[in-house]
Formats: C-alpha cells, sequence, structure tokens
C-alpha cells in the first residue's frame, strides 16, 4: 500500500485493550505508527512497538501544547482513550476535558480526521451516565473543527476484554443467578476482529468521513440470551436467569466485583449502560466497508480459543496506570529480604520467576494466597482473579492478580507493586545473579518493601509479618524446586 507507506497514523491508548490491537495491524498494513503514552518503557514493551515504523511519544493525554506537537505531520489520529478506570464519578468530566484538548490539539495542528470508538445506545434523555459520556466525548473531539468518524459499538466479545470476562465469569460461577431486569434488555454484540476491520476500514474509507456509524454483529440477543449461548460454549449445564426489580447498578456492581476480576469502580458504569438497548440503527456502515461479521457464538468460540492457548493479545487490565518504582526516600520503610542460592541456571530460575500468579499460583501456601485475594474484594481490591495475561510470558505493565509488573528484565530482574487494597505502598522484587560459589548456578534474592501509611499501616505490617515466614520462605524454595526441576528435565532430554 504505497499510500499507507507514506502516511502516519497517530494512536492514543496503545497499551490500551483496543489500541493494543489496532496499532500492529495498522504497521501490517503498511502505516507509520505514533503513539501517545503515559509510559513510554510499558509501550516499548509490546512485541511490535521495536518496529522502526513506530515513534513512541511520552506525555499525558490532558498536556494540550504536546498533543499539538505530536499530532503535527500526522494523516488521522485514533482517539481511544477512556477514563472509566479512573476511581469514583469523575472519570466523565475527565474524559470530556480531555477530548476537549485533543479536538484543539488536532485542530491547530491541521489534522484532517479523527477516528473514535463510542458505544452504541438509543439518543435521548435515558441515556446512563456512561454512554451520555460516549455521546459528549463524540462531540468534543469535533468542537475545534477537525471531522471525527465515530464508530459506535455495544458489547465487544474478545478475549480479554472487560464485557466479555464479566459475561465469561459470572456464567462459569453461577449456576443460578438473580440478575437485575436489564437482563432482558437487547444488544449486538461484535467481536473485537470484527472491530478491527471497522477501525482500519474506516481510515481507508473516504465516504466515512464525518458520519457516526453503528457497528455491530449479525445478531440481536437479550442479555439472559448471551449468557445462556456463553453456557453452552463452555459446555456448562444450562444456567437458570432469575431477573429481580430491586438490584439497583450499585448493587449490580459490587456483585460483579465479587465474582468476577473487574473493580466496582469499572463495573458501575457498564452496568448502568446495560439498561440501555444497544443495537444498531442502520446498516450505513456495513454498506460503506462491507465485512462479514462473525455471530456471537463464533466470535465467543474464537476469544475462549485465545484464552486456552494462552494467546491474548491484550486485556482490559492493560490500560491500568502503571506508577513507577515508589519513592521510598523518607518516612519508614519495613524491608524483608530473602536469598537464595542455587545450581540451577539464570535460565532456569528466571523461568520460574515468570510463571508466578495466575492458574500456576505461589509455589507454597497457595490457600493464604486466595483468602488475602478474597479479602481484598472485598474490601473493594481487584483480588486474584485478574490473572495474568499469558500463563507464560511477563511484559512491563501486565496485570498479575494484586499486583503490577513495573520493572522487567529477563533474566536479571523482576518487580511487581502490590495492587490490592494497603494502608501503604507494597512491592515484591525478584533480582537474579550468577551464584558466589563461581560454578554455573544463581543467587535469587527477593525482596519484600512496605511503605506505611500512618499508624494502620504499621500496624498491618506487624499483623502479617509472622506469615511471611510462611508465605516468603515457601515461595522462595519452591521458585528453587521448579528451577531444578527445569534444569533435570533439561539433562535427561536426550541430545538432538
Amino acid at each position: 500500500m504505497d499510500a499507507a507507506a507514506s502516511s502516519t497514523v497517530f494512536v492514543t491508548g496503545a497499551t490500551g485493550y483496543i489500541g493494543g490491537r489496532l496499532a500492529p495491524r495498522l504497521l501490517e498494513r503498511g502505516y507509520r505508527v505514533r503513539c501517545l503514552a503515559r509510559s513510554a518503557a510499558k509501550l516499548r514493551a509490546r512485541p511490535w512497538a521495536g518496529s522502526e515504523r513506530v515513534e513512541i511519544v511520552e506525555g499525558d493525554a490532558g498536556d494540550e501544547s504536546r498533543l499539538e506537537a505530536a499530532l503535527r505531520g500526522c494523516a488521522a489520529a485514533y482517539y481511544l482513550v477512556h477514563s472509566m478506570d479512573a476511581a469514583g464519578p469523575e472519570y466523565r468530566a475527565r474524559d470530556l476535558a480531555l477530548a476537549e484538548a485533543f479536538g484543539r490539539a488536532a485542530a491547530k495542528a491541521g489534522i484532517p480526521r479523527i477516528i473514535y470508538l463510542g458505544g452504541l445506545g438509543e439518543t435521548g434523555d435515558g441515556l446512563s451516565k456512561h454512554l451520555a459520556s460516549r455521546r459528549e466525548v463524540e462531540a468534543a473531539l469535533g468542537s475545534g473543527g477537525v471531522l471525527v468518524t465515530v464508530l459506535r459499538a455495544a458489547m465487544i466479545i474478545g478475549s480479554g476484554s472487560a464485557s466479555f470476562e464479566i459475561l465469561r465469569y459470572l456464567v462459569e460461577r453461577l449456576p443460578i443467578m438473580i440478575t437485575p431486569r436489564w437482563v432482558h434488555t437487547e444488544s449486538q454484540p461484535i467481536a473485537v476482529r470484527d472491530v478491527m476491520h471497522y477501525l482500519i476500514a474506516a481510515l481507508e474509507s473516504p465516504t466515512t468521513i464525518g458520519k457516526t456509524l453503528d457497528i455491530g454483529g449479525p445478531e440481536v440477543a437479550s442479555y439472559a440470551a448471551i449468557m445462556r449461548e456463553m453456557a453452552s460454549a463452555l459446555h456448562l449445564r444450562r444456567r437458570l436467569v432469575i431477573p429481580v426489580p430491586v438490584l439497583t447498578p450499585r448493587l449490580s456492581s459490587l456483585w460483579i466485583h465479587l465474582v468476577t476480576p473487574l473493580d466496582a469502580s469499572i463495573a458501575r458504569p457498564l452496568a448502568e449502560g446495560l439498561k440501555n438497548r444497544v443495537v444498531c440503527r442502520s446498516d450505513e456502515a456495513a454498506r460503506l466497508m462491507p465485512h462479514r461479521c462473525l455471530t456471537i457464538r463464533q466470535a465467543m468460540d474464537a476469544a475462549l480459543a485465545k484464552i486456552h492457548a494462552g494467546e491474548v493479545e491484550t486485556a482490559w487490565s492493560d490500560a491500568g496506570v502503571m506508577p513507577g518504582d515508589p519513592s521510598w526516600a523518607g518516612g519508614t520503610v519495613f524491608v524483608d529480604r530473602r536469598e537464595v542460592t542455587t545450581s540451577a541456571s539464570p535460565a532456569a530460575v528466571w523461568s520460574s520467576v515468570s510463571s508466578l500468579g495466575g492458574e500456576h499460583g505461589y509455589f507454597a501456601a497457595d490457600w493464604l494466597w486466595r483468602v488475602r485475594g478474597i479479602m481484598d474484594r472485598f474490601a473493594g481490591g481487584p483480588g486474584l482473579r485478574r490473572g495474568r495475561r499469558s500463563a507464560g510470558e511477563l511484559r512491563l505493565g501486565d496485570a498479575l492478580d494484586f499486583w503490577r509488573v513495573t520493572a522487567i528484565e529477563p533474566p536479571r530482574c523482576l518487580t511487581l507493586r502490590a495492587e490490592m487494597k494497603l494502608p501503604g505502598v507494597a512491592t515484591l522484587s525478584f533480582d537474579l545473579s550468577p551464584s558466589p560459589l563461581g560454578d554455573s548456578g544463581t543467587q535469587l534474592v527477593m525482596t519484600a518493601r512496605f511503605r506505611p501509611r500512618g499508624l494502620l499501616g504499621i500496624a498491618y505490617w506487624y499483623s502479617v509479618l509472622p506469615l511471611h515466614g510462611i508465605v516468603f520462605r515457601g515461595m522462595l524454595s519452591g521458585l528453587v524446586r521448579a528451577a531444578q526441576d527445569l534444569r533435570q528435565t533439561a539433562a535427561d532430554s536426550p541430545p538432538r
């Protein structure tokens, strides 16, 4: 594609669920991609970010002058920023302010067009705050005078999407579901791969410029029917769905928080939006950008196949803010440092360290980790249910149960920062170095650090300190055993 080869496309949200899939597909089409990211290091961890046709601009989406400079020279801009993960109701005001700033910056930079992925829903005053916010963003992006192509989608079915994870966990865990009346609301889900088609086709179809287009799969179904289809896709018995009139969006979001990996702050806007019928009002998108979309069942089967194969490309949790290592200067910092030397190679030790969490667990006292995860869910934290994106790979910014990967240098070091509810800031780091004994072995140092907030934080540290001997000593021993098993397996394998 000659036109693509000379075109630079600006992508916001490239570390998020949709943007993280769109950027590599734009590269496959021959475009140059310029990405705005809060953390350049986090974006560089993506396998496609090393391409010579990728340019990373570190900055905040609210910095208008920085945006204007970054946007200059781009043929189009994708706006995929959504601050719903911010705690509390302020996400709506934050979204509006960011969109207004982006619209002004795009106009000053001379951007010909903006492409935005919003939400489906009937128009009028009955929209949920979530969908109303999407409408406000649509208008704000064009307020500077740049033409905006708006694609509106309902539930996106794909491995790692927030809506899909809610659906999958509810169906897997609850044979009988007490639901609000919105379970009978109609929706027109769309597969994430079909969303990718429309996002790129909109860029390459001049007839879509300035239009608002509804995109959806070929089927309209109630949420109850979608749940039954999910049960079938998971090879589970038919789920009994009992709608009741008393479950408010707040109660629904708290229930979603306890049963699924999603936080209540994210679940509530989604739960509020479920009261709105989300069905395409026209087939204009399909006429302008012809494409055969997957059915609901086909989309579910494709997503589950990716999950089972450990090939989840992006996940809803990718978009979380990834703070840098905390500054431990000043104040009290508690440290629990443990080390061990093993004859296993650094590669084998790294393999065991990087397999922590998710379905694999923590090598020792997993029941204690599960109890801590349950306590965290009830306290409003993520608990253990976020799992991990891939069973065999970690990258900067990944969510790992109630941890976040904030530093990683294979096979030398890994740092996890706790995102569980805590009266302070906690990190857990693993450092690998050659054995001081001079053999080919490895020295592994595991360090837990905790910076308490006030007396409650200090009390918390001393209350859990007796458990460290069980949890951390056991984890360290388990890591060494796993590494030695890998070493033994390699030694027993016949040479090729």
